[in-house]
């Protein structure tokens, strides 16, 4: 009973340090994704203009940079998780823990890095989707 006291102590404790951190890094890594898709935005602006002029609405607009940053960041999600196997499997073998990957969480990092990725794209996707079709073809 003393030990189980003395376990739920120690994972609180690591979780207020981790669970801030985890929540900052989510944020900076938003942010980031956000002024990714910016860029991608002003890059792309004469693409964006000729489909435009072409008949594309603004629903595809938002829907197209909506999706692109959403598929961004849940690869980038997949990656951190075979990157947190790759380590749980090596922090096993190294200690002697036994360590396990839940499928729940599995799922869960990667729908929250793909929500990350939609939410971080709705600015950049409605700038795209504002862009007037003459102005951006007149820039090339």
């Amino acid at each position: 009973s003393d030990l189980a006291g003395e376990v739920d102590s120690l994972t609180g404790g690591i979780a207020a340090v981790v669970v801030p951190i985890v929540a900052i890094s989510l944020l900076v890594g938003g942010i980031v994704v956000m002024n990714i898709m910016l860029v991608s935005v002003t890059e792309r602006t004469f693409e964006i203009g000729l489909r435009k002029a072409l008949g594309a609405t603004r629903k595809q607009m938002l829907l197209q940079f909506m999706i692109e940053s959403s598929f961004l960041t849940t690869c980038g999600g997949i990656l951190g998780f075979l990157l947190a196997v790759g380590l749980t499997g090596l922090i096993s073998i190294l200690t002697g823990w036994t360590m396990t990957v839940t499928f729940i969480y599995v799922l869960l990092s990667v729908g929250v890095s793909g929500g990350i990725g939609m939410i971080a794209g709705i600015y950049p996707a409605y700038k795209a989707s504002r862009l007037d079709p003459i102005v951006a073809l007149a820039r090339k």
